[in-house]
């Protein structure tokens, strides 16, 4: 059973067809990547799949159809995404934000966090654990105390990365997580990527403009063009096809 699949997916604002029967699935420790063109649907897909857009179609995680249900619910479910921005809280620091992607993983309400009760101590405890083991793993010790609105671009988008690692999904969509960084960064990007896969396992959407990134690391791609699968598979057979060139560089 896939991790999260998606089948025959539409979206449509008025008369504007965005996502026209997409279908496409993401195993576990599978990193699919998810390109096309600039409007090609491609956020409007996580959008869809994280409860943002309300499109047709199936949207099932591990077999649960999950389509219709509220965006907290999905996140509570086991689905965590980045954003093309970093969407942060740039007067928190680093280690607080990262607790905020720990919020659905929360069992005790206002008033016992007010009470500060014995199990609320040990909770908190164990949610400052993972958020170290997540800033080791993401290389952010040097930054953890300090306020996210001071950091570089870079490192801002490390963090909003890393915030979604803190929510301990089974899959990860990640919306152009390079966009911005410099050639050091992606490079950084890249191992974090793997070490995710590898030792957590995690499934992962990525949507990436980055080609080398791409082929380098992918195990498939999906590519759309105006809202409809024009090619799926290995990279390097993508990469070469015929109709995925031209959605890219036009006909000659």
């Amino acid at each position: 059973m896939a991790e999260l699949s998606v089948d025959n997916l539409r979206l449509r604002f008025g008369g504007l067809v965005v996502l026209d029967g997409v279908s496409l699935a993401v195993e576990k420790a599978e990193l699919l990547a998810l390109i096309g063109p600039n409007g090609a649907g491609k956020t409007s897909v996580f959008n869809c799949i994280s409860g943002i857009y309300r499109g047709e179609g199936a949207v099932r995680l591990r077999g649960e159809d999950i389509a219709g249900k509220a965006p907290h619910r999905i996140a509570r479910l086991g689905i965590a995404r980045t954003f093309q921005h970093g969407e942060l809280f740039p007067q928190m620091s680093v280690i607080d934000n990262l607790l905020v992607g720990r919020h659905a993983r929360i069992g005790y309400g206002p008033l016992a966090e007010m009470l500060f009760l014995p199990r609320v101590r040990l909770d908190e405890v164990r949610q400052r654990e993972k958020i170290e083991q997540i800033i080791e793993l993401t290389e952010l010790e040097r930054y953890r105390n300090a306020p996210v609105g001071g950091l570089p671009f870079g490192i801002q988008k490390i963090v909003g990365f890393a915030r979604a690692l803190a929510l301990d999904s089974s899959v990860l969509l990640l919306d152009e997580p390079s966009a911005g960084l410099n050639r050091e960064e992606r490079e950084d990007l890249a191992r974090f990527i793997l070490r995710i896969k590898h030792d957590l396992g995690v499934a992962m959407i990525w949507i990436e403009h980055d080609m080398q990134m791409v082929a380098d690391l992918a195990d498939r791609i999906h590519v759309l063009n105006y809202g409809r699968t024009i090619a799926e598979g290995a990279p390097s057979a993508v990469l070469s096809d015929p109709q995925v060139i031209e959605a890219y560089v036009g006909r000659s």
